[in-house]
């Protein structure tokens, strides 16, 4: 018997879970049994989400995307958020993170655990404020912990937990304040916690506490990023590294529980740091797999941020992280709009296989193979299946038609692919 996919990979035991993963990814079985075992890859699969397909994410695996989505205050649609849900999916996302904070969230969260194929996370601490409708500095340790253990029930297979903004970690930030503070709602939340009551981060001190009901349930952990910075200006700081390092201790402690540990990652960072994170947090958190948001790499493009998210994703996946959150043009401004989805999910898609090429994961630059062979022969309609998002470039070709069908109106007769292919075949290209 096993309690986790951790603690079957440490006995040698092979699990359905394993198989399916090895089979997507093109790898051997007993490759993805070792890497599991050593926590260099995850596979988030709770034991209640009972119509989950299951993904890896780490080392070696495809890169994998999330979208966020939920509701809050100001945007409660709760049907809205079920049909963008299975927008995301069927635009193939490999996770959704229900970020919900305010009404009927259980009921959404199960209603959506139960439709959804792929893997669900949730951020608890979001849920218990709204969920026990009283102010923040009211709320006990043992409530957070009842929501935590709510969330496990109903099927989520990852939680972010932000168990390393503990007191000595906020010392650090309070003692080199940033241009932007603190960005991360979770952190944000559990620091004002600590500030008011006085008390420890119930996360970090019952850390115990908390692995045994991820183990209960076997659902990954991911250790979120507090502190992540929320500027360029913020990156790679003393509050930044103290908590990866806090971090890395708790790693360990997880995986001595046979829990699955996923490491959150930045924020806000100029493209010539992004590597040297990737690095720190491989090593510092013994290869653990990385979860990062974005990084975006510059302050300045609100309403174009799935553009800055999507090129530091691809520098950070393309140096070893494993994971990216979506960002979509929305980031910073509103609750993104099914469009708006669609947006951040296509770029997200992009920077992923960008890096996978670079990783020279299996079926990666095979792709680009056959794209590039259908473009050579001007099979349009290859090209639309082979697309990642074929409906756009339907749509652009059909909106502007040439007058020969072999080429398109950017250069028509001048196209340089039919051009060469006919003179290659003895025929006259006849221009004119």
């Amino acid at each position: 018997m096993y309690t986790t996919q951790m603690d079957a990979a440490k006995k040698g035991v092979i699990t359905d879970e394993m198989r399916m993963v090895a089979k997507k990814e093109g790898k051997s079985v007993e490759k993805i049994r070792e890497l599991i075992a050593c926590g260099r890859v995850v596979i988030p699969a709770n034991k209640n989400h009972k119509c989950i397909d299951p993904e890896g994410i780490g080392e070696g695996l495809r890169t994998k995307i999330n979208v966020n989505l939920g509701i809050s205050r100001d945007c409660c649609d709760f049907d809205f958020e079920l049909e963008k849900a299975r927008k995301a999916i069927e635009l193939k996302t490999d996770a959704i993170m229900d970020l919900s904070s305010y009404g009927k969230t259980r009921e959404f969260r199960q209603k959506l655990i139960k439709m959804s194929p792929v893997m669900i996370g949730t951020v608890p601490i979001y849920d218990a404020v709204g969920f026990y409708n009283k102010d923040l500095s009211e709320i006990t340790a043992d409530e957070f912990f009842e929501v935590v253990e709510q969330h496990a029930q109903d099927g989520v297979d990852f939680m972010t937990i932000h168990a390393g903004i503990n007191r000595e970690t906020a010392r650090r930030f309070k003692e080199n304040m940033r241009l932007t503070n603190i960005v991360s709602r979770g952190g944000s939340l559990l620091f004002a916690w600590m500030e008011l009551t006085g008390n420890e981060n119930p996360f970090y001190e019952q850390f115990d506490r908390l692995l045994e009901i991820f183990e209960k349930y076997d659902v990954t952990i991911s250790l979120g990023d507090a502190l992540r910075p929320g500027s360029i200006n913020d990156s790679t700081d003393a509050a930044q590294i103290q908590e990866l390092i806090v971090l890395g201790e708790l790693t360990k402690r997880a995986w001595r529980k046979n829990v699955q540990v996923m490491i959150e990652g930045p924020g806000h960072m100029a493209m010539d740091e992004i590597a040297a994170n990737v690095v720190l947090e491989k090593r510092i958190c013994c290869g653990a797999p990385f979860y990062v948001l974005g990084p975006i790499v510059t302050d300045i493009a609100p309403g174009y941020d799935h553009i800055t998210g999507a090129i530091g994703g691809a520098i950070a996946a393309a140096n070893g992280a494993d994971f990216l959150c979506y960002v979509t043009p929305a980031e910073h401004l509103r609750l993104p709009d099914v469009g708006d989805m669609k947006e951040g999910i296509i770029a997200s898609r992009i920077a992923a296989h960008a890096a996978d090429i670079v990783k020279g994961i299996v079926g990666a630059s095979e792709w680009d193979y056959k794209m590039s062979e259908a473009r050579r022969n001007l099979d349009w309609d290859s090209m639309f299946e082979l697309a990642i998002d074929s409906e756009k470039p339907r749509k652009y070709r059909e909106s502007s038609k040439p007058d020969q069908e072999d080429t398109c109106t950017m250069c028509g007769k001048m196209c340089a692919v039919r051009n060469t292919n006919k003179i290659l075949k003895g025929e006259d290209i006849n221009i004119l």
